[in-house]
């Protein structure tokens, strides 16, 4: 049951956007930008968003080596390419649009740790620097062994660095609270703590039903179109489509007197990820660890992963510092048979832009601009 005046005014829109993570909240952006007069409201299902937006590490990147070189197992080299520079773009439009003081990002270098057995790598960096010249005008990787020792890390167990020259990191928090306030600014709704049970297509409109624990029945809202922005949490709305979510577990320290990193750091082909901030260390991955637990949507801590990533902090990342850690977490990816991330409209009124593989950061800000584009009104 809703009154007259909510009829009237609260439950009519020209766009509607299901999800306020990074894509969502920039799709948003794009529509108010492209249709300044047009309304755009975000429904998410929580006080915040729920899935990897609010909950990575902050990594501006693009690709390791060693990611790079097994991407190329499924995908052809201008596929790669093409992905490589989709992820440089996107983070260059993030730059842009919010500015690297609201976002926190620094360049403090990018890094990935080898190991001994991981030597024949280096036979492709050449390889690598070549096929991505046209997206970077410096090589897009260096070896810099050198650095291991100024890091602090076990030089017992990295053998090899390689540097990756384009990337950087950035403050979770404050790109979201600039996003948040950026599309505010330009006239975006959001509501939070709206579940979207299911929505239909009429004639002229979308209908959007969600519920509500104080009504009895559900709330429809209506757009002229809809974009869904759920990334893992799609397979509720198209169960049809190649998705599996994928948990990440991160643990983050104290402060660390003393500590020696800068920048952000791969190792084990990207599964496991560390970097500095604010004096602490941030520390996540370990989920190929346990491939089936962590294909999930709940938000869970896996202790035998958090025990283990404790473990490799302690002998191979500060093996010489004492730690404390203050806490920990997880978040939700998404991720399919193939690389490259879904964009699609399921009908003129209906699209979707999701399955990032782990890459919201990066993609998010193009895959949002390339999903505004799809809209006509």
């Amino acid at each position: 049951m809703i009154s007259f005046w909510e009829r009237e005014s609260l439950f009519q829109y020209d766009f509607i956007i299901v999800g306020s993570g990074i894509v969502g909240l920039n799709t948003a952006i794009n529509l108010k930008i492209k249709y300044p007069r047009k309304s755009v409201l975000v429904l998410e299902r929580a006080p915040l968003p729920t899935g990897a937006s609010t909950r990575n590490a902050g990594f501006a990147c693009m690709g390791s080596l060693s990611e790079l070189s097994e991407d190329l197992k499924s995908l052809s080299e201008s596929e790669l390419v093409t992905l490589f520079m989709q992820r440089k773009q996107g983070i260059d439009l993030l730059r842009k649009r919010l500015g690297d003081d609201r976002i926190g990002y620094r360049a403090n270098g990018s890094h990935e740790l080898l190991t001994a057995s991981e030597a024949p790598l280096l036979t492709q960096l050449d390889y690598f620097n070549q096929l991505l010249k046209e997206v970077s005008d410096t090589p897009v990787f260096k070896i810099k062994n050198e650095a291991i020792r100024d890091f602090g890390v076990a030089a017992h167990h990295f053998k090899y660095c390689v540097e990756t020259t384009c990337e950087g990191e950035l403050h979770t928090g404050k790109m979201m609270r600039s996003l948040i306030d950026f599309a505010i600014e330009k006239g975006v709704e959001i509501k939070t703590g709206v579940m979207v049970q299911h929505f239909e297509e009429h004639s002229h409109s979308v209908k959007v039903y969600t519920s509500d624990p104080y009504r009895k029945d559900a709330l429809v809202f209506s757009a002229a179109q809809l974009c869904i922005c759920t990334n893992a949490f799609t397979p509720h709305f198209f169960p049809e489509l190649d998705i599996q979510p994928g948990r990440g577990q991160v643990i983050i320290t104290k402060p660390v007197p003393g500590l020696k990193l800068k920048g952000i750091y791969h190792f084990d082909q990207g599964y496991y990820y560390f970097r500095e901030i604010e004096g602490r260390v941030l520390f996540g991955g370990g989920r190929n660890l346990d491939f089936e637990k962590e294909t999930t949507t709940r938000i869970e801590t896996n202790e035998a992963i958090v025990a283990h990533l404790t473990s490799l902090l302690q002998t191979v990342i500060l093996p010489e510092q004492a730690f404390e850690i203050e806490m920990q977490w997880a978040g939700i990816m998404a991720f399919g048979a193939s690389k490259k991330p879904i964009l699609q409209s399921f009908s003129p009124r209906v699209h979707g832009a999701f399955r990032l593989g782990g890459m919201g950061v990066a993609l998010g800000s193009l895959l949002a601009q390339q999903l505004a584009d799809l809209t006509e009104i």
